[in-house]
């Protein structure tokens, strides 16, 4: 009996570490964006694994299915997409994955736009304004407010896959999207109204009109005022091009008023005629910007740019665009910071 007394110590060792490795493996989450990557990472933390197709310097609307991207997909638990037609490769991936659990309408499928206000819905599902955005604008990352709605989802999503670890990735969305509140309205404004005050008045357009008006403690609220939308003020109600329909959240947000876009329509390349005429306009309203991600072709935003005396502003639109463009906050930082420089040094 004596020569057997190993076996359970042994056996509750072997059980034991598979328990371990059991509760220690990590949910596998491939998102189709980077910056649905960094919040699933962020929301996550250690109890996640994150990979995105899209990269930093891509334009997700054309990437090319690739057979890496399916198996990626294949072994995921959870799928994080725009689930519009900003990535019409994603059905052709989902077929060659073969997983069920992360198809639309399943436990492991994130549509990031769900809760978000889509703007320039067409009144029809047709492709007569561009072979792009049928459904409305899919470029929902271009709004750090939109970024809490999709943190929102992705913590939803996490927390069906891993109900045990519920808490703890509300616990992380919750910073995160205390974290954009600072950083969008600044730490005193937050302070004295709320988050979640402030994110209603803005998406409603009565943010500045509300803070201009009102007061606490004998002063305006606009004093109050800062982060991003403070910076934002040296480009607050002025006019700008883009290359594509790829800004209308933010421009909506931070209250640009865009004259026309170098494409001729979303996906369709633009021709001398159409330039022509942008030219023509961007001379008669006198604007003085242009704004393009940096995986369009920049020489021609230059020449633009150059015919009308304007400051081409060439950025990157995802974090990993450029090295240093790490995290969403990022991304939002380099924007506002670079628009700025643009409309001080027009003024000059």
């Amino acid at each position: 009996m004596l020569k057997y007394k190993w076996i359970v110590p042994l056996l509750l060792l072997i059980f034991g570490f598979t328990f371990q490795n059991a509760f220690a493996k990590k949910i596998k989450v491939v998102t189709t964006l980077p910056d649905y990557a960094y919040i699933a990472q962020v929301i996550g933390g250690d109890k996640v694994e994150v990979t995105h197709i899209v990269q930093g310097d891509q334009d997700a609307h054309f990437v090319r299915p690739k057979p890496s991207y399916a198996m990626l997909m294949r072994h995921a638990d959870l799928f994080v997409t725009t689930g519009l037609d900003l990535e019409l490769w994603v059905p052709s991936l989902m077929d060659m994955a073969d997983n069920p659990k992360i198809r639309s309408g399943q436990i492991g499928y994130v549509a990031a736009y769900d809760g978000i206000h889509l703007l320039q819905k067409p009144s029809a599902l047709t492709r007569a304004e561009g072979g792009l955005h049928i459904y409305g604008n899919p470029h929902i990352n271009t709004s750090p407010l939109n970024d809490k709605v999709i943190a929102d989802n992705i913590t939803i999503g996490l927390s069906k896959v891993s109900p045990q670890n519920a808490a703890f990735f509300e616990a992380n969305n919750q910073k995160f999207k205390a974290e954009i509140d600072r950083r969008l309205f600044g730490a005193e404004l937050v302070r004295l109204m709320g988050g979640k005050i402030l994110t209603r008045l803005a998406l409603s357009g009565n943010l500045m009109p509300f803070l201009q008006t009102k007061e606490y403690g004998g002063k305006k609220l606009m004093n109050s005022l800062g982060g991003w939308l403070k910076k934002g003020m040296v480009f607050r109600g002025q006019k700008i091009v883009t290359y594509h329909k790829g800004w209308v959240y933010f421009l909506k947000l931070f209250g640009l008023e865009e004259v026309g876009t170098v494409e001729i329509k979303p996906g369709i390349p633009p021709s001398p005629r159409h330039i022509e005429a942008l030219v023509n306009e961007m001379q008669a309203d006198n604007v003085r910007v242009i704004l393009s991600a940096n995986y369009f072709d920049a020489a021609k935003v230059r020449r633009v740019a150059r015919r009308v005396g304007a400051v081409p502003v060439i950025v990157p639109y995802y974090v990993g665009g450029l090295p240093q463009v790490k995290t969403v906050f990022d991304v939002f930082d380099y924007w506002i910071s670079h628009l700025r420089d643009a409309y001080l040094k027009t003024a000059q």
